[in-house]
């Protein structure tokens, strides 16, 4: 993981130079004079460019995966009691072995993130805007972060002014089917359709894992909407058509749509959120496994293990999904807290981005924390201040003791030879 971290932190850093220190490109983007730029915290260089440029910036980004990024540079508060760290599929609700296996985490990603490429990332920084800087204190200059999910999704955490929740921006309502697929929909009768998609990262799959899915998704009497790439699997049942693309959303969306298989991305989350659909999670990297846990502990998903998945597991999770009620439930109760809201997600972007723009800045949001040393920000010299005030006043008090002590015993000592 560090390994794949180091290579995908070389290219970004190959990526970026290649833009700013191209002159005449800099020059082309200071003509322009451009009043914001919007990026995604998850890779750097935005910020740089911001920077350069002399105009504000605004990130974009999804609150799990980026948890280092927010922490760390954007100041949001973290607490490791109720605040589950990335990849450690955990919930707000722990027992006292996953709160301790969740501060391990953050005491490691506390030590990663500081040792981890910082030191060429400030380096590089410094060395383009000509003064020395650190990639974090760059980062921490962000406008507003437009977090990418919201409370239909989020577990209850502390947050700041300048962080906005736009989770589900792009979910719209559904479209009509083209008319072959509409066709192949409505044959499924009250029984009604599975939608499922591994995402567009997954195309296909090894022989042996389509064949166990396929022969899971033959047994049940729902039609299902498969998009893959590759070799047929040879026990693909008749109740199953494979396409190498589907319209997610407007599946989604439609009426007969029952369960979603999905692999856990954000952006088919919230179209599944969106339309009220329970899911069945088959996660494999990244931020799915967490999201997927998030939909698990909300009661509108199970999941399945990807890796050690049989027939029996698939087709159990879902005739789970698809006959027990109280996922369809929860999900639609998903649905309608997302749909409850007195902005929509995109007009929130739309509004705050044309904010800062207005404003030149929203530095009216931007807390004090960001001027704060980690010592300042956890109250350390505080505590230890106290601390040495009360030893003060202990040693004082000890010593006045000891010397009272000491008076009185030889005073009675006197008295006796007397």
């Amino acid at each position: 993981m560090q390994e794949m971290h180091s290579m995908n932190s070389r290219l970004l850093k190959q990526l970026c130079g290649n833009v700013v220190l191209n002159k005449d490109l800099v020059k082309k983007l200071k003509k322009a004079k451009y009043e914001v730029v919007l990026a995604d915290a998850i890779c750097p260089c935005g910020e740089l460019i911001a920077e350069i440029l002399g105009i504000p910036f605004v990130y974009s980004l999804h609150l799990t995966f980026g948890y280092t990024i927010e922490k760390y540079c954007g100041a949001l508060p973290s607490p490791p009691s109720y605040v589950p760290v990335p990849l450690t599929v955990l919930t707000d609700k722990m027992t006292f072995m996953e709160r301790v296996k969740n501060v391990l985490y953050f005491i490691y990603y506390d030590f990663w993130f500081q040792n981890f490429d910082m030191k060429d990332w400030d380096q590089f920084y410094s060395d383009v805007l000509g003064r020395p800087t650190t990639l974090c204190e760059t980062m921490g200059k962000a406008e507003m972060w437009l977090i990418r999910t919201y409370w239909d999704f989020e577990f209850p955490r502390p947050y700041l002014p300048n962080f906005e929740f736009v989770g589900g921006l792009h979910c719209k309502p559904a479209k009509p089917l083209p008319e072959e697929m509409e066709k192949f929909v409505q044959s499924s009768g009250e029984h009604g359709i599975v939608v499922f998609s591994l995402g567009s990262m997954v195309k296909n799959l090894t022989e042996e894992k389509s064949n166990l899915i396929a022969a899971a998704l033959a047994q049940i009497p729902q039609k299902v909407l498969w998009r893959y790439q590759g070799k047929k699997p040879d026990t693909l049942g008749p109740n199953t058509r494979t396409y190498d693309w589907i319209p997610q959303n407007d599946l989604l969306g439609h009426p007969k749509t029952k369960a979603f298989i999905t692999h856990g991305g954000t952006n088919g989350i919230y179209e599944a959120i969106y339309h009220g659909i329970p899911m069945i999670g088959v996660p494999m990297f990244a931020d799915q496994p967490d999201n997927i846990a998030h939909m698990k502990a909300k009661g509108a998903a199970v999941d399945v293990d990807f890796h050690k998945m049989t027939t029996a597991d698939m087709l159990n999770a879902l005739k789970t999904v698809i006959n027990n009620p109280s996922y369809k439930e929860n999900a639609m109760r998903l649905s309608r807290i997302h749909h409850d809201q007195p902005v929509k997600p995109l007009d929130r972007a739309v509004f705050w981005i044309e904010f800062v723009m207005r404003h030149k800045g929203a530095k009216h949001l931007r807390p004090a924390a960001h001027d704060l040393t980690w010592y300042q920000y956890h109250s350390l010299d505080v505590i230890g201040f106290l601390l040495a005030c009360v030893a003060t006043v202990v040693f004082i008090a000890i010593k006045c003791c000891l010397f009272c002590c000491g008076k009185l015993g030889r005073k009675g000592k006197k008295q006796k030879k007397a």
